[in-house]
C-alpha cells in the first residue's frame, strides 16, 4: 500500500467552510476538509474490497497479524479493520453461500481517499472515505454512498456497499456518521489519525477529548458516546456530506469525464441497521440529491408511530431474560444453555417478583407472565427468540450504556447511571490499557463497548442480579419525559422521504434487535399513507445478524439479509439507469 496526504488546498481549491444552523440540508457549495486528503493505492496483492486477504483470508478466524503488536503499520491496521468489519457483518462460513450463491469477494484494485469533515456546529468531525476502483465505469457514473452499520468505523458498510458496487465499477463513498472506533485513552487524550494510528501531538484526529486530571480513574472515551454532538439526530446529514465529498474527489481525480454534479451522477444510498436508519433520515432532506435509497433492517423511529430503540431496548434488557425462560423458547439454544433456562434468567424472574412486578409464585409462571407482558408491548415470539442473541451477549446493556451517554451529551466521566468505559483484564477490574490494546482499537473495535479490551464499569452493580440496578436507572431515563436523554432521543424521529424519491426498505420478520413492528413497518405505512414511493420487502425467517449464521444451531433456522439486500440494490440501480438514457444497467 502506498499512501500520501494531500494538503487541504490541493483537494478543494476555493472550497468554503460550511456555516449555518444544524437543521436543514447542506448547501451545494464546496465542503471543507479539515486535515487534507489521505490518498492510498491498493494493487499488486492488495485491493479495495478484501485488503489482499481474499475469500480464504476473510474467512479465517485468525485476524491478520501485526509485525509489531504495539506499533502496527497503517497498512496492517487497514487490513485488520477490513477483516473485522467483513466478519462483523457478513456470513462468510463456507456453507453459507457467500461468494457463490450471492455476493462478491473478487479483488478490486484501486485507490482510497480518506478525510475528516465536520457538520456546521459540530464539536467533532466524522470520517469519510471514497473508494475509486481502477476499472471505474465513467459512462455509468455510478456512486454508491453507504453509512456504517451499528457504531462501526469507516469500513462498517464494506460488506454491503463495497461488495455490491466496487465489482460493478462504481465509486463507493462511506461515512462513520459521527460514531466509529477512534477511541481515546483519557489519561493522555491522544486520538486516532487518518491512517488509523495514534496521532502525534498537533496532528488531526477523528475524535479528541481533553486529558483527564491527575488521579482520575481509568476511562476510555468513545466518539458515539462522548462526542457531545448527539450524532444520531444528524445521521442523514452525514450521508449527504459524504456524497458531496465523493463528488469533489471525482472531479479532482477524473477531470476527463466532465464535471460530476448531483444532477449527472447516479447516486444510490444504502445502509444496514443504524446505517439503514441513517439513509432514511437522509431521504427526508430536501433536494434532488439521491436517486434511490435501499435501507436494510433500519433502526428508524417514524414520526407518529413505532417505538424508539432506547425505549424497547431498556424494556428488553429488564424483561427479556425472564421471558426467555418460558416453555415457548425451549427449542432456542441460547435460551437453554445446558438444556435448562439460564440461572441468570431465573434470577431475573425472582428479582421482578421481589420488586412486585410479577405476582406469580413459581419460576415457570413468572416466565410466562414476563412473556405475556412483552407480547402486550408488541413483541412477537419470533423477535423474542432471536432476541436471545442480544440477551446472551449482553448487547442490550451495551447499546443502552453508549446511547444514553450520546443522547444526554455527557463525557467519559459523567455518563448516566454511574457507568464508565475502561480497559479491563480477565478479572473485570478497570485499569490502564496496554500499548498493544490501544493499537488495535481502531481496527478491531465495533464502536460500542464491550469489546477490543474495553469493558463497562457498572458502579451500581449490586446483589444477586448485579446488572439490574443500572438497567432500571437507564429505563428511568426513558420514562422521565424531562430527562436530557429523552430529549436526545426525541431529536432522532424520522420524517417522510421527499416526494419522488424511490425507497426500498427490507426487514427480517424475526429481527430481535430492531423488531420490524417497531421500526420498518410503521415507517413504510406512514410513508405510503402520505403518497411516498416506498416499497417494503419483508424477509421471512431472517434476524438481524448475518455474521451469527455461521453458528451451527442458527444455520437451519435463519436466512441472510445481505442476499435480498443485494437484489434490492440491483433493482434500485435498474430503475435509476432506466431513467438516465446515457446509462445502462450494470451487470
Amino acid at each position: 500500500m502506498n499512501a500520501r496526504t494531500l494538503p487541504r488546498p490541493t483537494l478543494l481549491a476555493g472550497a468554503i467552510l460550511l456555516a449555518g444552523a444544524c437543521a436543514g440540508p447542506l448547501p451545494r457549495a464546496g465542503v471543507d476538509v479539515e486535515a487534507g486528503l489521505r490518498l492510498s493505492t491498493h494493487r499488486d496483492g492488495d485491493d479495495l474490497l478484501t485488503a489482499g486477504l481474499g475469500a480464504d483470508g476473510l474467512r479465517s478466524p485468525i485476524p491478520p497479524a501485526f509485525a509489531n503488536p504495539e506499533a502496527p503499520t497503517a497498512g496492517e491496521l487497514r487490513r485488520r479493520a477490513i477483516w473485522s468489519n467483513w466478519r462483523g457483518i457478513a456470513d462468510l462460513a463456507p456453507d453459507g453461500g457467500y461468494g457463490e450463491r450471492y455476493g462478491s469477494l473478487q479483488p478490486v484494485p484501486g485507490r482510497e481517499f480518506h478525510a475528516l469533515m465536520r457538520l456546521p456546529g459540530a464539536k467533532q468531525p466524522h470520517r469519510v472515505l471514497l473508494q475509486l476502483p481502477d476499472d471505474y465505469d465513467a459512462q455509468a457514473r455510478c456512486l454508491v454512498v453507504a453509512v456504517s452499520s451499528g457504531s462501526r468505523g469507516i469500513y462498517g458498510a464494506i460488506a454491503l456497499a463495497g461488495a455490491w458496487g466496487l465489482p460493478r465499477g462504481c465509486a463507493v463513498a462511506y461515512t462513520d456518521k459521527g460514531a466509529g472506533t477512534g477511541y481515546v485513552d483519557t489519561s493522555d487524550g491522544r486520538g486516532i489519525g487518518l491512517d488509523g494510528r495514534i496521532a502525534e501531538d498537533g496532528q488531526p484526529v477523528e475524535f479528541t477529548v481533553a486529558a483527564a486530571s491527575e488521579g482520575a480513574p481509568p476511562a476510555i472515551a468513545v466518539k458515539h458516546a462522548h462526542s457531545g454532538d448527539k450524532p444520531e439526530a444528524d445521521w442523514g446529514r452525514h450521508a449527504q456530506q459524504a456524497t458531496q465529498f465523493a463528488l469533489q474527489v471525482l472531479n479532482r481525480e477524473r477531470p476527463q469525464d466532465g464535471a460530476y454534479t448531483w444532477d449527472n451522477t447516479r447516486v444510490l444510498l444504502t445502509g444496514l441497521s443504524n446505517g439503514g436508519g441513517a439513509v432514511l433520515r437522509a431521504a427526508e432532506l430536501p433536494g434532488p440529491e439521491f436517486d434511490a435509497v435501499v435501507a436494510i433492517s433500519p433502526n428508524v423511529w417514524p414520526a407518529g408511530s413505532g417505538r424508539a430503540l432506547f425505549d424497547y431496548a431498556s424494556e428488553a434488557a429488564i424483561w427479556m431474560p425472564c421471558a426467555l425462560a418460558a416453555p415457548a423458547f425451549d427449542a432456542v439454544v441460547l435460551a437453554r444453555p445446558g438444556g435448562q433456562p439460564a440461572p441468570a434468567a431465573l434470577q431475573r424472574c425472582a428479582s421482578l417478583r421481589a420488586a412486585g412486578e410479577l405476582q406469580a409464585e413459581t419460576p415457570r409462571e413468572q416466565a410466562a407472565a414476563a412473556l405475556a407482558f412483552l407480547r402486550a408491548q408488541g413483541w412477537t415470539d419470533e423477535a423474542l427468540a432471536a432476541g436471545a442473541l442480544s440477551t446472551a451477549f449482553d448487547l442490550w446493556r451495551s447499546v443502552l450504556v453508549t446511547y444514553a451517554s450520546s443522547y444526554a451529551g455527557t463525557g467519559p466521566f459523567d455518563m448516566p447511571c454511574g457507568y464508565r468505559l475502561a480497559a479491563m483484564g480477565a478479572d473485570g477490574v478497570a485499569r490502564a490499557p496496554t500499548a498493544a490494546e490501544r493499537a488495535v482499537w481502531w481496527s478491531d473495535a465495533s464502536g460500542i463497548p464491550p469489546g477490543a479490551g474495553v469493558g463497562i464499569v457498572d458502579t451500581m452493580a449490586d446483589g444477586e442480579d448485579p446488572h439490574l440496578p443500572g438497567l432500571r436507572c437507564l429505563r428511568a431515563l426513558w420514562e422521565d419525559e424531562g430527562s436530557a436523554a429523552r430529549a436526545g432521543v426525541a431529536a432522532t424521529r424520522a420524517g417522510l422521504p421527499r416526494e419522488g424519491l424511490p425507497v426500498i426498505v427490507l426487514h427480517g420478520s424475526d429481527d430481535g434487535l430492531i423488531p420490524e413492528a417497531f421500526s420498518a413497518r410503521p415507517y413504510v405505512a406512514g410513508a405510503r399513507t402520505a403518497g411516498r414511493d416506498v416499497e417494503y420487502r419483508p424477509v421471512a425467517d431472517a434476524q438481524h445478524f448475518d455474521a451469527f449464521l455461521g453458528l451451527p444451531f442458527l444455520r437451519p433456522v435463519y436466512v441472510p439479509m445481505l442476499e435480498p439486500g443485494y437484489r434490492a440494490l440491483d433493482d434500485a440501480w435498474s430503475r435509476v439507469a432506466a431513467g438516465n438514457p446515457a446509462s445502462d444497467a450494470l451487470p
